[in-house]
């Protein structure tokens, strides 16, 4: 297509897994994993680009099996070298529990975990597939942290947005335990809001620094600005339009959910890892058809594949 105007970023959170069965099982290409080919077919039909938002190693809560970034092979090296052009890896969290696991963390353990991710990534893939935004698990970060991101060259971290209010110190009014996660070394910045999109469960949730108001999030959310954070030199955007999750939407569902959602400069859309997998308690068999579906749905409606660690560089607000 030509004269494409209209850009999206497609992030995919929660991956390790993946990383485990290129290192355990043989496999001639990286893209002969059960569901790379589907990030393949997708870059082949619609230009698709996607980052891949890592953990550091598994988590316990799924059994003893740990595998860490430092165990992944290289002899893929090449071949993620060659592809870093349309596919990057990007910093998530170090496992997937505790939930917010970044939200009060201090400077020395974000960067700890950051450089852990970073210097494993590089070795195993290049240093052009790492990317410089940032998509933290559950979004929320300290300030501290903001600024171990920023000091060590991440230049966009994605953003919570909206209304913010005090805790009122009743723990049931959060689901899953995240009081805990609120209240544990809390910060002076951590607070609550709404959280808009399809997923009912986590309305109530919990922000920190990288928070940006309502008026930012008017002048920003579906264009191609940011909100840039003068102190700490670092771009601020909500990378996620209409709660656009790959996992919250049927099949059948997708072109209407995503009706509001193309007639702007600026899309963002989630994934998960884990839906791919049998294993896992809330697998979807068409994960993989959903993918291509988003995909699809954003090309013909004029998308463009882009980065995040790109937008700074269009325009900021």
């Amino acid at each position: 297509m030509n004269g494409i105007s209209k850009k999206c970023f497609f992030y995919f959170d929660d991956v390790i897994w993946l990383f485990r069965d290129l290192t355990r099982y043989e496999h001639d290409s990286v893209f002969d994993h059960f569901y790379l080919k589907y990030f393949k077919e997708a870059h082949e039909r619609y230009g698709f680009k996607a980052q891949m938002n890592v953990f550091y190693r598994t988590d316990y809560f799924y059994g003893t099996d740990e595998f860490t970034l430092r165990e992944m092979t290289d002899k893929y090296k090449d071949e993620w070298e060659k592809a870093s052009e349309w596919l990057k890896f990007g910093f998530h969290s170090l496992q997937e529990f505790p939930d917010y696991p970044l939200i009060n963390a201090s400077y020395e353990s974000v960067k700890k975990d950051l450089l852990l991710t970073k210097n494993e990534v590089l070795r195993f893939a290049g240093e052009n597939s790492f990317s410089k935004a940032v998509c933290s698990h559950w979004r929320p970060i300290s300030r501290d942290g903001c600024r171990a991101l920023a000091d060590n060259g991440i230049i966009l971290i994605n953003s919570t947005e909206g209304e913010t209010r005090e805790y009122d110190g009743d723990p049931s009014s959060l689901p899953y335990g995240h009081a805990a996660r609120l209240m544990h070394n809390r910060q002076p910045e951590t607070r609550l809001y709404t959280r808009t999109g399809l997923n009912k469960a986590i309305a109530r949730s919990l922000c920190a620094y990288n928070h940006i108001s309502p008026k930012e999030l008017e002048e920003t959310a579906y264009n191609l600005k940011t909100v840039y954070n003068e102190e700490l030199k670092v771009h601020f955007k909500c990378l996620l339009t209409y709660g656009n999750v790959v996992n919250l939407s049927t099949l059948e569902e997708m072109e209407k959910e995503y009706e509001p959602t193309v007639k702007h400069e600026f899309a963002g859309i989630g994934g998960h890892e884990q839906y791919f997998y049998p294993d896992y308690y809330a697998y979807q068999k068409d994960h993989g058809e959903k993918l291509l579906k988003a995909c699809e749905i954003m090309y013909k409606n004029g998308y463009e594949f882009i980065f995040a660690q790109d937008i700074p560089g269009f325009s900021r607000a």
